[in-house]
């Protein structure tokens, strides 16, 4: 088998989220559909996150094994290879795969990755614009950007973020958030995140306690004590998803990318928290 990298992008309105779901239409499930097809044996496919139910996604990445003669012919077919399995995919276009690649030895679309980057748009003005509707959430009362910066720079670092997330059974909610930033530009405000991975919810969730912070509903002071909660949050609420966008996944070199892996298999624990 050899394995290749797919470079996606996705309009998530159409999809029930990228893991395979029976009955339901989502990025996987037509992903593997199309490469089942074209390898003519059943095909997997590995994505560096998977995204929820109309989450879009600008910059995302996956890994699948295809049979070696399929594998081999890769680099010189690329570009028809990605326009094939884009169009058996996703006649309507709502899915892309922008480019097929074979991956280096030891590359994990998901272990592998070391950040993952998403933004976060809202329209915040007192009529929502039709034409931003499908990309970007709607706030219509006025919003303290300032406020919101500052709440944002407040929880960046290596934390515990139980309170933002969705709780999963054995899984860690510590994470480092090494970016989180707020923009605005002709009424629409855009939040910037980076962070080595992000647990279930956990981004529409901090946008959303910027949100009431800037809306005067949440204190500074409470937003950062909720990095001291061990469960999710009553406070914190949640975004709707459509205006979130994964934009970016980052790797480290070739010869890391096997070492990373390994790496990020392993659950962290309360002892990875830096000291405040």
């Amino acid at each position: 088998m050899r394995r290749i990298r797919l470079d996606l992008a996705y309009d998530g309105g159409g999809f029930s989220g990228w893991a395979v779901q029976p009955g339901l239409r989502t990025c996987q499930g037509e992903l593997e559909r199309a490469l089942t097809t074209i390898a003519r044996e059943p095909v997997r496919v590995t994505v560096a996150g998977r995204t929820d139910a109309g989450v879009h996604a600008s910059g995302q990445v996956a890994h699948a094994d295809l049979p070696e003669a399929l594998g081999a012919d890769v680099t010189a077919r690329a570009a028809r290879l990605a326009h094939r399995i884009s169009r058996l995919a996703a006649p309507d276009g709502d899915l892309v795969v922008r480019a097929v690649s074979l991956a280096p030895d030891g590359f994990d679309a998901r272990f592998s990755a070391v950040s993952r980057s998403y933004r976060y748009r809202i329209m915040a003005s007192p009529a929502a614009d039709p034409l931003e509707r499908r990309t970007a959430a709607h706030v219509p009362q006025p919003l303290d950007v300032a406020a919101m910066q500052r709440a944002a720079e407040a929880l960046v670092g290596l934390r515990d973020f139980a309170a933002f997330c969705k709780p999963r059974e054995g899984a860690t909610t510590i994470r480092e958030l090494r970016a989180f930033s707020w923009a605005l530009h002709d009424d629409v405000l855009t939040a910037s995140l980076t962070a080595d991975a992000f647990c279930h919810s956990m981004v529409r969730a901090l946008v959303a306690a910027c949100v009431r912070v800037g809306e005067g509903r949440l204190g500074l002071a409470q937003a950062a004590a909720l990095l001291d909660e061990r469960q999710r949050s009553p406070l914190t609420g949640l975004m709707p998803a459509h205006g979130l966008t994964l934009v970016a996944v980052g790797y480290p070199p070739d010869d890391a990318l096997a070492q990373q892996a390994e790496r990020a298999r392993a659950l962290r624990s309360a002892s990875d928290l830096a000291p405040d």
